[in-house]
């Protein structure tokens, strides 16, 4: 259950990507390969959790950083230089980044393809129990935060 510690709630993922993210880094490996690994396991970790809830920017932050170090190869006392912002790796290939998901903006664009279901397809039973249990007398676009 979601609570008051809502960090501490979406942690588990930050330490699970934190433990893959462990497993790979004593292996050499190209960074085609850690491009691979990081598209591929490390962004998907947090897709189902991301479709549901707004997860804090915080924890969003964090996994970034965790990924920015294996990209980079950061030990735990050496520091090596970023040639290029996680920010401009987050680019599209085709303006000259790397393609990597800001993750803050894919948990919008996921919870916004929700509230899309909700309106596109209302005899759903997703749809009507959501609309039984929070905006009764509206839509889902004209309601109101609850509690």
């Amino acid at each position: 259950m979601v609570g008051r510690a809502y960090y501490d709630t979406f942690r588990g993922i930050k330490d699970t990507v934190w433990h893959k993210i462990n497993s790979w880094e004593n292996q050499f490996l190209f960074p085609t390969s850690k491009e691979v690994l990081l598209k591929a396991v490390i962004q998907s970790i947090p897709t189902y959790h991301m479709s549901v809830f707004r997860l804090p920017k915080r924890l969003c932050k964090e996994i970034s950083s965790i990924m920015t170090r294996f990209w980079w190869g950061y030990n735990n006392n050496e520091k090596k230089i970023q040639w290029a912002s996680w920010e401009k790796m987050g680019c599209a290939k085709m303006v000259g980044g790397h393609g990597f998901r800001k993750l803050e903006s894919f948990n919008t664009t996921l919870l916004a393809k929700q509230c899309w279901r909700l309106v596109t397809k209302p005899d759903s039973i997703a749809a009507m129990v959501l609309k039984a249990k929070y905006y009764k007398n509206s839509d889902v676009l004209s309601s109101k935060l609850g509690y």
